[in-house]
């Protein structure tokens, strides 16, 4: 009786669907996507969930690991699947993390008990006090049921937590920012290096990999001179400050673009954290 219920349901449905005054075969459709399956958009990974997924082991590790990271305000939760690979029941199996840079790790994860090709989700869950560069790695450590002997280990990769996640575009005034520029005294200067030959185009690229604002007004960046410098600002969650200064021309010879980005902030880990961002963002936008 449900199944009659559920099939009358799918033929009501397809009947009833009509475009133009022609009945529209759902079922074929339905038949072709499975089949063929469904034709999707190019979807770009980084700006989806998977970005966040992490993977700490091999394949061919007798445990295989992913961390999730969840990143939520000043905590970051690692949500970490721990797959046994083996036969074997693994005992007092431990993810045991530590940290480099202004991270602290808050809740370690209790020794769980693994059947064999089982598989759990554990939490870790860590505190972040500025935008400094933090680094989580570790490894997991357990025994193997019915042998004796001293631990197993697998070590672990390390996660690199993404300060744009505690970057956001402010805005401040002229002479805000040049008292500011003046005070700060840790500057880290990035060399421009990039196959983009438009110097607006390229600007745009800082911006959206830095999450920076720029101060300087467009009326000012419109035409071509040759020659462009603009101002950019942001504040971090933790109320740091982040000052930059482009300055870029465009060579007459090769149409290239030469010129510095000079980051100016009150701690070192900002301005080298952002140095970093825009060095990688480079390497990547040159591989690309």
């Amino acid at each position: 009786k449900q199944w009659y219920q559920r099939r009358v349901a799918i033929t009501a449905g397809i009947l009833s669907n009509v475009n133009d005054g022609q009945a529209v075969d759902e079922l074929e459709l339905s038949l072709l996507q499975a089949t063929e399956g469904s034709k999707k958009k190019d979807t770009d990974v980084s700006t989806t969930a998977l970005s966040k997924v992490y993977q700490l082991t091999g394949f061919s590790d007798p445990i295989y690991a992913e961390a999730y990271i969840n990143v939520n305000q000043y905590d970051i939760v690692l949500d970490v699947l721990v797959v046994n690979q083996t036969p074997d029941t693994l005992q007092n199996l431990t993810l045991e993390l530590a940290t480099l840079g202004d991270l602290k790790l808050v809740d370690k994860p209790s020794p769980i008990t693994l059947a064999g090709n089982d598989f759990c989700n554990t939490k870790a869950q860590v505190k972040v006090a500025s935008t400094e560069t933090g680094i989580i790695f570790g490894n997991i450590v357990y025994d193997v049921s019915g042998v004796s002997g001293d631990k197993s280990c697998v070590v672990l990769n390390d996660i690199h937590i993404d300060i744009m996640d505690y970057i956001v575009p402010a805005t401040c005034t002229d002479t805000e920012f040049r008292k500011m520029w003046a005070e700060f005294e840790w500057e880290n200067k990035v060399s421009v290096q990039s196959n983009i030959n438009d110097m607006n185009q390229y600007l745009d690229h800082i911006l959206k990999c830095t999450n920076m604002r720029c101060l300087t007004p467009k009326q000012a960046l419109e035409g071509d001179c040759g020659f462009l410098a603009a101002n950019l600002y942001a504040k971090s969650v933790f109320g740091e400050d982040a000052l930059a200064n482009i300055s870029i021309e465009k060579m007459s010879d090769s149409g290239a673009l030469s010129g510095h980005i000079r980051i100016r902030a009150k701690s070192q880990g900002m301005a080298l954290s952002l140095g970093d961002k825009i060095t990688h963002s480079q390497k990547k936008e040159a591989g690309a």
